[in-house]
Order: C-alpha cells, then sequence, then structure tokens
C-alpha cells in the first residue's frame, strides 16, 4: 500500500512541474559579438550590431569552411535613442537580438564629442547586456570598424577584444567608464583606434582596426586625444603599465649605441600633500627591467655599466612622464591621471573645499618625481655579440 501511495505522490508531482515552457532557442537568436554607436545628424543615431552567422554543417557533420572572415554580418538601426534604434534594428532581422555574447562597444568620434552618457546608459540598464564590455572610440564611424573582415580571426570585434585584453595600451570596459564619470575628476579615458592600411592587392576592408591613441573625456564629451607615446605615459601614472620596451641611446663616451629593455614590473604611486596651501604630487614609481637587446660597446657584466644604464632609463621615463603632463594638466586641463582620488583619500575636508574647482586647482598642482629603475637581468650575452673583443668596453 505504501508502494502504490509514493507511485500515486510521484506522478502527481509530474503535474505540477512546468517544463522550459518560456524556452528560448540558439536557432532563434541573433547573437551580436560587437555594437557600434554614431552620430548621424544633429537627432539622429545610428546603431551598429555584428551579428555571428551560424555555420553551415556539411554531409559529414563539420562546419564548412572556417578561418578569416565572412563569419559574421553587420546592420544598422537608425533612432533618437539607442533603444529606439534598436527596436528598427530588430526589424531588420528575422531573429530576436540577444547582447549577451557582446564584447565591445565602439563610439564614433562624432559622438564622442557630443556625449556619450545618455547613449551608453541603456546599455548598463539593459541584464542581457555585460558590463565587461570593452569601449573604444573609433577614428571616424563605428560602423566602419565593425564592417572590416579581418585576416586572421573570425569578426572585428574579436580583434579588438584581444587587443584590449593584452594590454600594451588602454583597456576600459563599460564599468571602467561609468565609474570615471561619476568620480571626483569628472574625466576619463578611453582607446582610440584607427584602420590599419590594407596590405598591397587587398581590399579596404580585409584589414583591422588597431588601438594606436587616447581619447580624452571631460564630464562625458571628447576634448582630446594623446598619441602612442603620451598614452604610456599615462599608464606609468596610473599604475597600468603592464608591458613595455624601452630604448635608449648611448653615447660615443658612454659606448655609443642603443640598449632595450624590457619591463618586469612597475609600481607607481601617487604622494599627496598639502603645504603652504600648496597642493603637491609626488610620482613614486619602482620598475625592474630586464635587457633583451644591447646594440652598445658595454659589457653589462660591469656594474658601473648597469647603473649608468639604469640612470638613463630614469631619465627617460621622467621625460616620457613630464611631457604627458604638460599636455593633460595645462593644455586638456582634465584629471585622467588620478590626482583628485589621492588628494581625497588623504585630505578628505580639504577636498571638500575644492571639489566644485577642481578643473581650476588640478592646471595648479606642483609634481615632482622620484623613480627608481633596476636592471634586474642584463641578458643570457653580457658582451655585446658579433662585436669584436677589443672594441667591448669593459671598463
Amino acid at each position: 500500500m505504501r508502494n502504490k501511495l509514493m507511485v500515486l505522490l510521484a506522478f502527481g508531482n509530474l503535474l505540477l512541474l512546468s517544463g522550459c515552457w518560456d524556452r528560448t532557442e540558439v536557432n532563434d537568436l541573433a547573437l551580436v559579438m560587437g555594437i557600434g554607436i554614431d552620430q548621424k545628424d544633429e537627432k539622429t543615431i545610428e546603431v551598429t550590431a555584428e551579428i555571428m552567422i551560424p555555420k553551415v554543417l556539411g554531409a559529414g557533420g563539420t562546419a564548412e569552411g572556417g578561418g578569416g572572415g565572412g563569419e559574421t554580418l553587420v546592420r544598422t538601426g537608425e533612432g533618437y535613442t539607442v533603444a529606439d534604434a534598436v527596436s528598427q534594428l530588430q526589424e531588420k532581422l528575422p531573429r530576436r537580438i540577444f547582447w549577451g555574447h557582446a564584447k565591445v562597444i565602439i563610439i564614433g568620434e562624432k559622438l564622442a564629442k557630443a556625449g556619450v552618457q545618455q547613449h551608453l546608459e541603456f546599455f548598463s540598464r539593459m541584464p542581457e547586456a555585460r558590463l565587461r564590455n570593452h569601449l573604444f572610440v573609433a577614428k571616424g564611424k563605428a560602423k566602419d570598424m565593425l564592417a572590416l573582415v579581418p585576416p586572421i580571426e573570425r569578426s572585428s570585434s574579436e580583434v579588438l577584444r584581444e587587443m584590449a585584453v593584452f594590454e600594451m595600451l588602454l583597456d576600459v570596459t563599460l564599468k571602467d567608464l561609468m565609474q570615471m564619470l561619476i568620480e571626483e575628476a569628472g574625466a576619463a579615458a578611453l582607446p582610440l583606434i584607427e584602420l590599419l592600411p590594407p596590405e598591397e592587392g587587398k581590399e579596404p576592408q580585409e584589414t583591422i582596426a588597431y588601438i594606436n591613441r587616447t581619447a580624452v573625456f571631460k564630464k562625458d564629451k571628447m576634448i582630446g586625444e594623446l598619441d602612442d607615446k603620451l598614452t604610456r605615459g599615462v599608464l606609468w601614472f596610473r599604475n597600468e603599465m603592464k608591458q613595455a620596451t624601452v630604448t635608449v641611446e648611448m653615447n660615443e663616451d658612454e659606448g655609443q649605441g642603443h640598449i632595450s629593455a624590457k619591463l618586469l614590473r612597475a609600481e607607481t604611486e601617487l604622494i599627496p600633500e598639502i603645504k603652504n596651501g600648496k597642493w603637491k604630487i609626488t610620482v613614486h614609481s619602482v620598475t625592474e627591467d630586464d635587457i633583451v637587446s644591447n646594440g652598445s660597446k658595454l659589457n653589462l657584466m660591469n656594474p658601473e655599466f648597469v647603473k649608468l644604464l639604469e640612470k638613463k632609463l630614469q631619465k627617460d621615463l621622467e621625460h616620457r612622464m613630464a611631457i604627458t603632463l604638460d599636455k593633460i594638466q595645462k593644455e586638456l586641463k582634465a584629471d585622467i591621471l588620478g590626482f583628485a582620488e589621492a588628494f581625497h583619500r588623504k585630505y578628505p575636508k580639504e577636498w571638500q573645499k575644492v571639489e566644485d574647482e577642481w578643473d581650476d586647482v588640478f592646471p595648479k598642482v606642483e609634481v615632482s618625481y622620484d623613480i627608481k629603475i633596476y636592471v634586474r637581468r642584463p641578458g643570457m650575452n653580457t658582451t655585446p655579440q658579433g662585436l669584436p673583443e677589443k672594441e667591448v668596453k669593459k671598463k
């Protein structure tokens, strides 16, 4: 009797199970890989989606084709807001748009200069979209970047994602940008991408977009840009330098030639001080390097030559940071270096007095440098290779 009751109870429970009544099959979704937002005119914006094309299975059950491009399609919708443009974009597709696989968001240069906050707010609000999307500003139109057919990766979105996580230059996510815009300084920096010229014999679309500059924002509008060299200076200030190779030139008295050092590790700390009404920052930076190329006549087994090289590297870094500071502090006047946060943490009461006037205070902050660079590994070959022994400088 007991066993019969258990069987009846089990069958009764089955009637209460709803199953997957609200499921959405993958075959019904248009998987977005990358998103582009452009300003079309004063009132209208364009939202472009790079969508993955499902691979066709051959008779043997394997996907036909492979490699390079042709695995995504690009579609665009227009509207007064992002939500409006997305609605029009959906009308052009037979499948429901799914944003959960998107890796990058590209902002067109014209839109970046007009203001981005209200447009990106849509993606921060939408549950499907990821706050970890990598953000970029396009030199020109974002739509053109997504339309590229890269020779290696499946899509232009994948190319940009790989470049971002490689951390050669800036890597900023949607979450990072939103945080920067509400912080004390109200300034932000995004990686700026340009088209790489196509190889000879290739179509203009058969190339990639690459990161080579930085777009500087004040509030939510782009006000200027930094080149590759100044971008690296920003990374040093912000303690975000992960990979770098620095080359210095030794003069004739020092051994004549170039020496290249590869970054092993680096740490930068901003030390604020308010003294006699003056606001000051000391940039304390410690770097450890590995010598990867010795084109000079110096034998780096000599500790004196290593010290000489360390001073050269130190002087080069200080110069790089100084010209970066001059551009940002005197010309752009946008604190993307973290000065405001440093003062706020150490001097909260003093900060409250100048919080609304920081744009006027920031250009007047005095900056000094305390930089130490150590060459930890002079390389497996300490003497210059291919140079006659008599020409090697040992003392």
